[in-house]
């Protein structure tokens, strides 16, 4: 966005955002969340700019068995039992594994995660990855392109563009090149021994999340991409 372009959003002269820019004029704290709202920044990052201009932030970060919280687990809670017998996880920010249902514990187990665990350190054990999922090459790019995406949207994470780095550098990634595909959605077939199992996910977030701990959090919801996977899904 230009200076012209953020003022007009703004209803403000291009002079008075010239002057906030190079600090000839030092912002309200109005003005900081009018502009973090029209600029989309996230809730951390706003902690920050408030914090750079002296001010108290205005995000906080609460645990998640707080009293307050309850609402909000409880959704999750239920948004993951409902999704049996298909797999669901809930991770924050760093994709570390917040909660997940019974059948993505069983499912993940047979790749050595639990909650706790980090599926980024996962991804980035490209040669633990290839062996249990068939199209490697396909999934490590969409991943790849994911971890760019989710950091820059957030102002930046350098655990994210640490993993995107490794990842860049996988020669299965590497050699990828994408091609025209009558697929609406990219699967991630997961194998062991006979079990060949595709999956398509979907993300939900919490709209008009205040508290940070809400705010990082995306739930993926894990749903058979065939009808034998469906079937081997249900047998769990």
């Amino acid at each position: 966005m230009s200076q012209l372009q953020l003022a007009t959003e703004a209803e403000v002269s291009s002079r008075h955002i010239s002057f906030l820019e190079s600090g000839r004029a030092g912002p309200s704290r109005q003005m900081i969340l009018h502009l973090a709202n029209i600029l989309e920044i996230p809730p951390a990052k706003r902690n920050q700019m408030l914090e750079a201009a002296g001010f108290a932030p205005q995000h906080h970060r609460s645990e998640l068995n707080a009293d307050h919280m309850q609402a909000v687990t409880r959704a999750m809670r239920m948004m993951l039992d409902k999704h049996n017998p298909y797999p669901a996880i809930v991770m924050d920010r760093l994709w570390r594994i917040v909660d997940l249902n019974d059948t993505a514990t069983k499912l993940f187990a047979t790749a050595g995660l639990a909650k706790g665990d980090s599926l980024l350190e996962w991804t980035i054990n490209t040669k633990v990855a290839a062996e249990i999922i068939e199209n490697w090459a396909e999934v490590g790019h969409h991943s790849l392109t994911r971890l760019r995406n989710e950091s820059r949207a957030q102002g930046g994470i350098p655990e994210l563009d640490r993993a995107a780095n490794h990842l860049a550098n996988d020669p299965a990634v590497m050699s990828y090149t994408p091609e025209p595909s009558l697929s609406p959605v990219i699967s991630t077939i997961y194998t062991a021994g006979p079990l060949r199992l595709p999956l398509i996910s979907t993300y939900a977030t919490f709209g008009g999340a205040e508290d940070l701990a809400i705010s990082d959090l995306k739930i993926e919801l894990m749903f058979p991409a065939t009808p034998e996977a469906e079937q081997i899904l249900k047998s769990l």
